[in-house]
């Protein structure tokens, strides 16, 4: 439910736009870089630890809203998403991919997101099949501070 009550933002839903708003509350909100386009951050209701959303800045909703330029930028960070889950957390595989529309699980469908999920072998998440719930082992102030250092570390842009 926390998730449900927390898509109805301060800009009528669009949390990504809430935060490419407020630079000063990247760390609240778990911004880990922003360029001039994009914005890398931990997700706040995450699938598994260190789950990161690689955003464009601008509140468009499909791939055939943005220049061949932009989406190539879209994948570049990407990238760096996955070597730093790679670098801080050491994932054995990744989930990478984008939703379109709710019936395709988007909960932000006119914001296009791609999801990076690092995933680790035996991972298999019994307990959402079976208790209907998830087990994050890891709080997200914490990895948030552990994947800020090492995107400075990375050398990935700091604003």
């Amino acid at each position: 439910m926390e998730y449900i009550h927390s898509l109805a933002g301060e800009s009528g839903g669009c949390f990504l736009c809430d935060y490419t708003a407020a630079p000063d509350k990247d760390t609240e909100n778990l911004v880990l870089w922003r360029t001039d386009d994009f914005l890398v951050v931990l997700n706040r209701f995450p699938y598994t630890n260190g789950h990161l959303l690689v955003a464009p800045r601008s509140h468009k909703g499909d791939l055939s809203d943005f220049a061949d330029a932009q989406l190539a930028d879209l994948m570049q960070h990407t990238r760096q998403a996955k070597a730093l889950l790679t670098d801080v957390v050491g994932a054995h595989g990744f989930n990478i991919g984008i939703n379109f529309g709710r019936c395709a699980g988007a909960g932000l469908p006119d914001h296009l997101h791609v999801h990076v999920v690092p995933r680790w072998n035996g991972d298999t998440n019994f307990m959402a099949v079976l208790g209907g719930v998830r087990v994050i082992p890891d709080g997200l102030n914490q990895c948030y501070a552990r994947l800020k250092a090492g995107a400075a570390k990375l050398g990935l842009p700091e604003r």
